[in-house]
């Protein structure tokens, strides 16, 4: 069973591992087999987003049965009652694809990591502002990590994490811009490989970006 966090304590977990898993699926049933393979690859940080059928019953049975090493984060969450749901599910971070003051504020109230989603600098500023453990940057495919680098420059404090268009290939260019950590969907979770119940192969790719994160810190540092 996960055990509960602090806010500060989920966000320091993502830096950490520097990998959110971005689970979309179209069966709820394999939910708990893709958490788990993700887990034994070193990505503790599982994002079931909204999208997913019955995605708050999965949200309670994860934070029930996985190991209290990882953490579960609902993402696609665009409204107060869907946060409610799914910190009432046990979701220790929130994600939105939008920018949503009231989200963050009633993550904060429960002492829970909201992370919302923005696309431009004054966008992501405000979500600081208004109290964002981590801001995610989407669709960041439009942008690429040299928008990174060049938002470091004047708001060096901002956490980001780019999600969309993030994969094996370009996940250390993202680490070395400035991302604290990265959010990867399909090229993580593979809809073929899930479909052919292959959870070996996401085991695998999980170790793939868990290890380009550590390499590109570690030239980083270099």
């Amino acid at each position: 069973m996960i055990a509960p966090l602090t806010r500060s304590a989920v966000v320091s977990r993502i830096e950490a591992t520097g990998v959110v898993a971005v689970i979309r699926l179209t069966d709820a049933g394999v939910g708990r087999d893709v958490a788990h393979a993700l887990a034994e690859g070193g990505v503790i940080a599982l994002e079931v987003t909204m999208t997913v059928p019955r995605a708050v019953e999965l949200i309670a049975d994860l934070a029930k049965t996985l190991p209290d090493s990882c953490i579960v984060g609902a993402g696609t969450v665009v409204d107060q009652k869907t946060a409610a749901a799914v910190m009432d599910a046990g979701a220790q971070f929130v994600v939105g694809p939008v920018l949503r003051q009231d989200v963050i504020a009633a993550c904060r109230t429960r002492d829970v990591a909201v992370m919302p989603g923005c696309f431009s600098p004054t966008e992501i500023l405000t979500a600081w502002d208004a109290g964002a453990d981590i801001v995610k940057v989407f669709p960041a495919t439009s942008l690429g990590p040299t928008f990174f680098k060049d938002m470091r420059g004047p708001l060096p404090h901002v956490k980001l994490m780019p999600t969309g268009g993030v994969t094996k290939q370009n996940a250390g260019d993202w680490i070395k811009a400035g991302a604290v950590a990265i959010g990867v969907g399909t090229a993580l979770v593979d809809a073929a490989a899930v479909k052919e119940r292959r959870f070996d192969a996401i085991t695998a790719s999980a170790r793939e970006f868990i290890a380009s994160v550590a390499a590109a810190r570690q030239g980083a540092r270099s």
